[in-house]
């Protein structure tokens, strides 16, 4: 009885290949995600940055209105003289488009002060602190 030779194996060429692409294809996505949250995690740093620019610069401008509390209204008009216009040209160039505005309620001492900027690209944001200061 002859029996029949049994069929001889193909080679799987090609395989390896076909593994070190699809690995290729996860490790690109991979970095892709990094790259992602790099670019993300760069836009949140820029933000926070700019936010606590605007708290420090509002700071400042409450601590001058405490040195100078006899002339609180001056700063509402902003013609509080160099103190007031060097304060603005600081808000200016620190912050992306930043503008000022402060409001002074000069029969109970409360002032508000609103710092506005733009980044590139994003909305507009805005840091708003308020204060009471009092001659007594």
């Amino acid at each position: 009885m002859n029996r029949p030779a049994p069929p001889r194996s193909v080679p799987a060429r090609g395989f390896a290949l076909l593994e070190v692409l699809v690995a290729l294809i996860i490790c690109a996505i991979g970095v892709l995600g990094v790259v992602g949250l790099q670019g993300a995690m760069t836009r949140a740093q820029t933000a926070t940055s700019f936010r606590g620019d605007a708290a420090y610069l509002a700071q400042q401008l409450i601590g001058g209105m405490w040195v100078d509390r006899n002339n609180l209204a001056a700063y509402a008009t902003g013609s509080c003289g160099a103190a007031c216009t060097d304060w603005r040209n600081r808000v200016a160039s620190r912050l992306p488009g930043g503008s000022a505005t402060v409001t002074v309620d000069t029969a109970t001492g409360v002032v508000t002060i609103e710092i506005r900027w733009t980044a590139s690209g994003e909305a507009t944001s805005r840091f708003t602190t308020a204060t009471t200061i009092t001659n007594s």
